[in-house]
């Protein structure tokens, strides 16, 4: 008969420690970084009252009201009004919108195009791999601001300027990405378990999506955030420049077209400072929350 004692029985019992992964790793030290964090939460804060404007403030962003033209902050218009008598908390409000939707949508649409050009150009390799950076090079080298202003010319008024405005952006802005993709999955692929897969038969298309992409994924996730931040300075310099979003609509970016004259950017700096600062501020956490991202799932950092 077997006597099993209760040393045994408890060392059997006990259940394996288990390592904790890259991805709860990475959550600690982001939490650590405590300049990362407040500046999520920032933007978190930012995001939240921008898409919730309609529900905070009753104000008409798009009436002109020739008697509260260009009137200093006050207990009625906490940041005062524009030249066209509009409320500038109201329009900053509701530019949030617009620029985080520009800068959410455009990241969205680089990450997705420069992720799928790299991969296919990094696994594929030969020809495919020729073509498709010969194809990118072209991409980086063309003149963006003649193209958005080109673009502009002839659609405005025909179709949606926004969506034309995040198309073109897109369009012209994930070379950058498709470099750095291909880079990572060149390095990737030579490792035994993707030489494995493909000794079995998978799929090129599985390999990528479930074998090499999960392994870059820290690396696209950081490089979103940088785009993130770029895609906010592009509308806006564009807008200021008057070939952005239609000055209908209201953008943290067209809201400093007003800045362009000399006396509204030397005496009424209610008008133009709000929109200044957001875009500072934002731009900056942006940046940190990015900076926080790199160091987290950095192998060697030890924050």
């Amino acid at each position: 008969m077997e006597i099993v004692t209760q040393k045994d029985t408890n060392i059997s019992a006990a259940p394996p420690k288990k390592s904790s992964s890259q991805w709860a790793i990475a959550r600690k030290k982001f939490l650590k970084n405590k300049l990362a964090l407040t500046s999520l939460i920032f933007l978190l804060f930012v995001a939240i009252i921008s898409f919730l404007a309609p529900y905070i403030t009753t104000a008409d962003i798009t009436r002109i009201n020739i008697g509260e033209m260009s009137l200093e902050p006050s207990s009625k218009h906490w940041l005062g009004t524009d030249k066209a008598g509009r409320d500038v908390f109201t329009r900053l409000l509701y530019g949030g919108r617009i620029s985080l939707l520009i800068g959410m949508s455009c990241t969205l649409f680089v990450i997705f195009l420069g992720t799928l050009i790299g991969s296919v150009a990094g696994y594929f390799g030969g020809t495919v791999d020729s073509l498709l950076m010969r194809f990118t090079d072209f991409i980086l080298n063309f003149p963006f601001l003649v193209f958005v202003i080109v673009l502009n010319a002839i659609l405005f008024g025909k179709v949606n300027g926004l969506w034309v405005l995040i198309g073109v952006i897109s369009l012209l802005s994930w070379g950058g990405i498709a470099r750095i993709v291909r880079s990572k999955i060149l390095a990737e692929k030579e490792n035994e378990y993707i030489i494995a897969a493909i000794s079995i038969g998978c799929s090129p298309a599985k390999i990528i999506v479930k074998h090499l992409l999960p392994n870059v994924l820290s690396t696209i996730i950081v490089q979103a955030t940088i785009t993130f931040a770029s895609m906010i300075v592009i509308e806006s310099a564009l807008s200021f420049l008057g070939f952005g979003v239609p000055q209908e609509i209201p953008s943290w970016g067209n809201m400093l077209d007003s800045a362009i004259e000399p006396d509204v950017l030397q005496f009424k700096l209610w008008i133009w400072m709000p929109p200044a600062i957001l875009i500072t501020i934002t731009i900056l956490s942006i940046n940190f929350i990015g900076e926080g991202l790199k160091d987290a799932f950095n192998p060697k950092s030890r924050r």
